[in-house]
């Protein structure tokens, strides 16, 4: 996602209009009650049953009933107020209707196969979006969170989130029942963490239809100290890339060779001529001399990529560049040995303030430059359209033809719901840098190293 540190002046008069218009936007949520009343059409691919209960009988339903089906008390005395919030506008707009194109919408019906599919960093923002979708089709997805508490409240919110928004509880709770959500503890920036992650699921024998290296933090932009990792990376470089690096060399057993693929979630700003890219700090990894040296003395433990003093916003727009550099790597070591057809692709969600990227950042700004990017200036995304841009990366068959690519869309286009992916969400260039395929391969190399494999 797109990370912000220095915005033009003339934004922050804007600010004061989004402060303005605040109260008008918030309102605009409530016209979602105009749903109450309205029965909401479940996926068949889901295998709920409709329910032959009239409303009389729906509301004689007792507490107790409900939460034999997991609904949470407080939701289900309460089930028909959902409207007023925002994440049911998000869910109910997914559920009355889907406009993506038509080889997603029929994704899980594929050779009358369902899928199997992990995300990192899927207790909040997209990744939370994108399980929700994928789930609701009928697909089998592994919350990987940093902690097993974040993981199962995440499972919880999202049987929440369906609860409030399906009318009918009896059939809240047959669909609830056929949701397949496991939570899981990965935290990224623990190798040990990592590494009985996998082990826990190498007890089963399914393998992985699609893994989804989508989790990032972003340091506070004004940071001065280095924090770091349990093995003493930089800890934002640690985690976006090395954590996700360590991970894949284990996953790579556990993915499908015929048709399988590897999801990375970067971001415009690892390109420095981007909107984004070009505020502040540019991305650079220069000649990787903070790694090379990390290595050499063995100490594990550099302060940036490219060896200079640490700054919280490069640090971030680093970890994004490396992730491109990962998914061409990959996918020309995947070629090189035709051992398999995975397929690893890259993409940018666009500008996404209200997710828990941000969490570090000031919040009061946070939530004004939210609204004004996204519903005043039309150039920020919501959350549920890059959880709609992560689902379409992981189900599409046309993204799933061919692996080394970055897809990304111009801002704004969220207004477009949907509708966009395929069309303005299409493939595009990556940065000067990211084309490197000698710094890629270098990077690599020592990530290698640093990770100990």
């Amino acid at each position: 996602m797109t990370s912000f540190n220095v915005v033009p002046k003339a934004f922050f008069g804007l600010l004061t209009i989004a402060a303005l218009t605040l109260p008008i936007i918030t309102q605009g949520f409530s016209h979602a009650t105009l749903l109450q009343g309205r029965r909401l059409k479940l996926d068949s691919r889901l295998g709920s049953s409709k329910s032959t209960h009239n409303h009389d009988e729906e509301k004689s339903t007792s507490n107790s009933n409900i939460n034999n089906g997991n609904i949470p008390t407080a939701l289900a005395m309460d089930r028909r107020s959902f409207g007023t919030t925002l994440g049911g506008i998000a869910l109910s707009s997914l559920l009355l209707s889907s406009p993506l194109e038509d080889d997603m919408a029929n994704a899980a019906e594929a050779a009358g196969k369902t899928k199997r599919i992990l995300i990192t960093g899927s207790n909040s923002g997209i990744g939370m979006d994108a399980a929700m979708r994928m789930a609701m089709k009928g697909h089998e997805v592994v919350l990987a969170c940093r902690t097993l508490e974040k993981a199962t409240n995440a499972a919880e919110k999202i049987k929440a989130e369906i609860a409030n928004a399906t009318e009918d509880a009896v059939e809240a709770i047959s669909l609830i029942k056929t949701l397949k959500l496991i939570p899981m503890e990965c935290n990224l920036a623990d190798l040990t963490s990592i590494d009985n992650f996998v082990s826990n699921l190498k007890s089963s024998a399914a393998t992985f239809d699609a893994v989804c290296y989508n989790a990032g933090i972003a340091r506070n932009t004004e940071a001065k100290e280095v924090e770091r990792t349990k093995q003493g990376f930089e800890l934002t470089v640690g985690t976006n890339h090395l954590g996700h690096f360590y991970l894949n060399h284990l996953m790579m057993p556990l993915i499908e060779k015929e048709g399988g693929r590897i999801v990375v979630t970067a971001s415009g700003v690892h390109d420095p001529e981007s909107p984004g890219g070009a505020q502040g700090e540019k991305a650079t990894l220069g000649d990787l001399s903070g790694l090379e040296k990390a290595v050499t003395n063995n100490s594990k433990q550099f302060d940036m990529v490219d060896g200079r003093s640490f700054n919280a916003d490069k640090a971030y727009k680093d970890s994004k560049l490396c992730n491109v550099l990962f998914t061409r790597e990959l996918q020309r070591r995947l070629n090189e040995s035709g051992s398999s057809s995975i397929h690893v692709n890259a993409f940018n969600p666009g500008l996404i303030v209200g997710t828990g990227l941000f969490r570090d950042q000031n919040q009061v700004f946070t939530k004004l430059f939210d609204v004004a990017a996204t519903n005043v200036l039309k150039v920020g995304e919501t959350t549920h359209w890059g959880g709609g841009a992560l689902e379409y990366m992981t189900l599409s068959e046309k993204v799933g033809e061919k692996g080394g690519l970055y897809y990304t869309s111009p801002p704004g286009s969220s207004k477009f719901g949907d509708a966009a992916f395929g069309r303005e969400f299409a493939v595009s260039e990556v940065s000067k840098e990211a084309r490197d395929d000698g710094k890629a391969k270098r990077l690599w190399e020592l990530s290698e190293k640093l990770v100990g494999i």
